[in-house]
């Protein structure tokens, strides 16, 4: 079947905040204890009206997207990632990204709080949806750095 991945593992959105460096902790703990693999999701889309120009320097979304992950998975587990541990770049919204690969997962894993905008929220606008509209288990993690 094209397409398929294994509803066992655990997905984890990393974003690079520290929630999502604590959310890749955490997701791991569950991981081992389930002895499931744990995929790393980075997502990046283009900005809103950039679809209008040439796609000159589109590469350096993904680049930075890719990059924030490498940095979460070090912060994360130090040089040596877990060999359960995988890396996922996906282009599209974080939001649709996750609650579509929440149709064949056992958890996914998310940071309560990202590089978002909007400081007063209590979770934030990708773990909101998350929550909202997955099609497993989610797991809302708060940072160290940003618990209340």
């Amino acid at each position: 079947m094209a397409g398929y991945l294994d509803p066992s593992k655990m997905i984890v959105g990393v974003d690079g905040s520290p929630a999502s460096v604590e959310a890749l902790r955490q997701g791991q703990h569950l991981a081992m204890a389930l002895n499931a693999p744990l995929e790393a999701w980075a997502c990046w889309e283009l900005p809103v009206g950039y679809e209008a120009y040439l796609a000159m320097g589109i590469d350096g979304f993904a680049h930075d997207a890719e990059q924030n992950l490498e940095e979460a998975l070090a912060k994360a587990f130090g040089a040596d990632l877990p060999k359960n541990v995988s890396r996922r770049l996906v282009k599209g919204s974080a939001r649709a990204a996750l609650v579509e690969g929440s149709k064949h997962a056992a958890f996914v894993v998310v940071g309560r709080r990202g590089h978002g905008g909007f400081g007063g929220l209590l979770l934030g606008s990708v773990s909101s949806a998350v929550v909202a509209h997955a099609h497993c288990p989610v797991v809302v993690v708060h940072s160290r750095e940003t618990s209340p």
